[in-house]
């Protein structure tokens, strides 16, 4: 790892800078293979003639429950989503709990209505878990782990690659950026801002079906931890290529906004539980932008910028009075246990 670091620092888990130098230089260094080594956010399997997609995830969100949703709506969430941006049909999804001693049963009860009721939403099956309860002090209150299998097209599967990105190719997302990160701050530092910001946590394969069926996607992931920055970031690191985005472009909600100024925030950088950014050829972007926008989870769509010639590795923002700055990844974790 570059400029290892001694000990496990919150960072390390941001979904930034820090967290890809730890996969690359430890994880990575000891489980290289040909999957790992894709680095997608679903693994993508041959199982005798068919290919499916795995995936794994852990959420440790604090708090539990927040405007917009809680830890279980979220785990389903965020398993759906990881397993349709990599072009696959989510099917199946475990559901493993730590529990700390004390917690109380009828919040658990709440968050477990919450799991099945999503899962139902999404169209997936629960169907294998393990639960464990640790000492008083030996778990903050409810951590959940799960993982997630699902079907895979063969003309879906390098989605997730970005393979054929070129100069001129849109950039889309499908709604306003960094409300999950926001909703879940305010909640958990008790700011008390007089704003209805509120988590954007939704399962996204349905969307993605509609947009997968009808279009052609050179590219697509949803920007969480790190937020829509570390994903464009990384598209640019790995095809050398650069991306322009225009913040006049951008959806930003006015809470967002708001907070984010008051703060020090960056929208760019804030997580989100229910985008996904996808890049296209311009024509294809249009026609992309009009199947998103005719669906309840797509109404706010927007090209936010193109890849480009220039700047090559980098990502530029355009801003509103012409300037130019470069969005970098996160070094560190401004919004820790974001998910």
């Amino acid at each position: 790892m570059k400029n290892r670091e001694d000990k496990i620092l919150l960072g390390h888990g941001s979904g930034g800078r820090m967290m890809h130098d730890l996969i690359e230089g430890l994880f990575l260094k000891h489980f290289s293979n040909n999957i790992l080594n894709e680095q997608t956010d679903a693994a993508i399997l041959n199982v005798g003639s068919s290919e499916i997609a795995f995936t794994t995830d852990s959420f440790v969100i604090d708090p539990l429950f927040f405007p917009g949703g809680n830890i279980g709506k979220l785990a389903v969430c965020g398993t759906v989503n990881d397993l349709a941006v990599s072009g696959a049909e989510p099917l199946y999804i475990s559901v493993s709990m730590i529990i700390e001693e004390g917690f109380p049963m009828k919040d658990l009860e709440i968050i477990v209505e919450s799991l099945a009721a999503e899962a139902k939403k999404a169209g997936v099956l629960i169907v294998t878990g393990d639960t464990k309860v640790v000492n008083k002090g030996k778990c903050d209150k409810l951590f959940i782990n799960t993982a997630g299998i699902g079907r895979v097209r063969k003309e879906d599967r390098q989605v997730s690659k970005a393979l054929d990105i070129q100069v001129g190719d849109v950039i889309i997302v499908n709604g306003t950026i960094g409300d999950h990160g926001m909703a879940v701050m305010n909640a958990r530092e008790s700011f008390n801002f007089k704003t209805t910001v509120e988590s954007d946590c939704a399962s996204l394969n349905q969307l993605i079906r509609e947009v997968l069926d009808q279009s052609s996607v050179k590219f697509m992931r949803d920007p969480t931890r790190g937020g829509v920055a570390t994903v464009l970031n990384e598209l640019v690191e790995k095809r050398q290529l650069g991306i322009e985005i225009d913040e006049s472009n951008l959806p930003v909600i006015s809470g967002v906004k708001a907070m984010c100024e008051l703060l020090g925030f960056d929208p760019l950088h804030i997580a989100n539980e229910g985008k996904v950014l996808i890049v296209a050829s311009e024509k294809d972007g249009n026609k992309i932008l009009e199947i998103l926008k005719n669906n309840e989870l797509g109404r706010q769509s927007a090209i936010i910028g193109r890849v480009v010639n220039d700047h090559p590795g980098k990502v530029v923002l355009k801003n509103e009075t012409g300037g130019r700055r470069i969005v970098d990844s996160l070094s560190g974790d401004q919004l820790p246990r974001i998910c």
